[in-house]
Parts: C-alpha cells; sequence; structure tokens
C-alpha cells in the first residue's frame, strides 16, 4: 500500500511519466503501412489506360476518313459497242447511263433533280423512276411525273481521235424550262454516231 501511494503521489507530480507508463503497459497499435496495392494498381491501370486511348487517337489523327470518288473523266469505249436505248454499264461505277439513240449518243448523270436519289431504270416500263419520292423520267432523261422540277442532267462527252467516248461528269448540261434553260442540244451534250 504504501508503495503505491509513493506512485500515485509521483504521477501527480510528474504527469509525462504516467503517460509513459501507460503507453507501456498498453499493447502497442499496428502503424499505417502504404495503401493497398489493389487499389494502387487499379488506379495506375487508369491512368494507363487513359493515356493509351488517348495516345490512339492522336494516332488516328494522321489517317484522316477520305471519301474516294470515281474519276469524273472516264473513256466508255466505241459508240458501237452499246445497244439501242440506255445501258447501265457505268451506273455502279460512274453514276452514269449511257444513251444510244439513233444518230447521237449522250450520258445523263444518274442524280435526280429533286434531292439527288439515283433514280432506277425499269426497262419493262421504259422509264426511270426515283425510289425516294417517285420522280419518273422519259429514256432521254425528261421528267414527266413526281416532284422534280426539270430533267436529269447530262455529261459532257467527246469523240476521240481514235474513236472512243470519252466522258466528263464535272462538266454537266441541264435543261430548266422554268429558267428558259436548254443545253441539251449544245455541243458537247452529245456525240454524233
Amino acid at each position: 500500500m504504501p508503495q503505491q501511494t509513493l506512485d500515485q503521489n509521483e504521477a501527480k507530480k510528474s504527469p509525462g511519466l504516467a503517460e509513459s507508463a501507460q503507453t507501456q503497459a498498453a499493447p502497442k497499435k499496428k502503424t499505417e503501412g502504404p495503401p493497398d496495392k489493389e487499389r494502387r494498381r487499379f488506379i495506375w491501370g487508369m491512368i494507363y489506360g487513359y493515356l493509351g486511348v488517348n495516345f490512339l487517337m492522336f494516332l488516328r489523327f494522321f489517317f484522316p476518313r477520305a471519301l474516294y470518288e470515281p474519276n469524273t473523266i472516264v473513256n466508255i469505249g466505241y459508240p458501237t459497242a452499246f445497244a439501242q436505248g440506255v445501258n447501265q454499264d457505268f451506273l455502279q461505277s460512274n453514276r452514269i447511263w449511257v444513251v444510244l439513240e439513233p444518230g447521237r449518243l449522250f450520258v445523263i448523270f444518274a442524280r435526280c433533280t429533286h434531292l439527288g436519289c439515283t433514280p432506277d431504270w425499269l426497262p419493262q416500263q421504259d422509264m426511270f423512276h426515283c425510289p425516294c419520292h417517285g420522280s419518273e423520267y422519259d429514256p432521254e432523261g425528261v421528267n414527266f411525273a413526281g416532284p422534280a422540277p426539270r430533267p436529269m442532267d447530262r455529261c459532257h462527252v467527246t469523240m476521240q481521235a481514235n474513236g472512243t467516248v470519252l466522258v466528263d461528269s464535272s462538266h454537266l448540261y441541264m435543261q430548266d424550262p422554268r429558267a428558259g434553260l436548254n443545253q441539251f442540244n449544245d455541243p458537247g451534250a452529245f456525240v454524233s454516231v
């Protein structure tokens, strides 16, 4: 008993000694170590993933999306190679119809004058029909029904020295009766055969 009262008196006199005695008596707490390795790995994976995606977007910049259109100038061959009427040999590759009539050859650019759709050639009905809004054209490309405001355009055609026909679809001839414009009989709108 006297020893305990002596220890209590000493603790009152010097509080630092009492605290050190208590910390020595209590079990040591576990000190905080480094954060969980899985969490650290996940965060670094997210950072590397973000940087990798940005790097791929950076590389994609050097490969632009380009629309490769066909050449506007095409040699369609000899006029004798075509049958009378509308020929669809160059529709898929150059978006043109070659029309051979007695005495002349001309080329229609396959674009509806209403909204720019590609009309279909219906040989049974002997007409062009636009599937978008129902415009109809005769075999010469002149509109007769539907919302199309004017006939389809014709491409510039020239006869080469070797007898082949050269078509330029970047130079078009138009006919617009409302505007009083008729270029279908201009030189270059057709070739005499």
